[in-house]
């Protein structure tokens, strides 16, 4: 993931979770996040999706332990959507 999709996805963590300090870290995981409730995760994935142009399926969503996944699953949609 480039510097610059790193710093959006920080953002939308940011906002969403109102906590303007938040860092992102691979390891990271909502039992982290105070408001990382499962009405937000719902939201964080469709925010992800439009801002990143992909969409994800129940099964990815629902393999995702935590940002590092997320990254990557990011990645990988990218680069299969690049491909295309």
């Amino acid at each position: 993931m480039t510097s610059r999709d790193t710093a959006r996805l920080t953002n939308i963590f940011r906002t969403l979770f109102n906590q303007p300090e938040l860092q992102l870290r691979d390891d990271l995981t909502a039992r982290d996040v105070p408001t990382w409730d499962s009405l937000n995760h719902v939201n964080l994935m469709m925010y992800v999706e439009e801002e990143f142009g992909v969409r994800f399926s129940t099964g990815e969503v629902s393999s995702m332990q935590n940002v590092g996944d997320l990254k990557r699953l990011i990645d990988a949609k990218a680069v299969t959507k690049q491909a295309a």
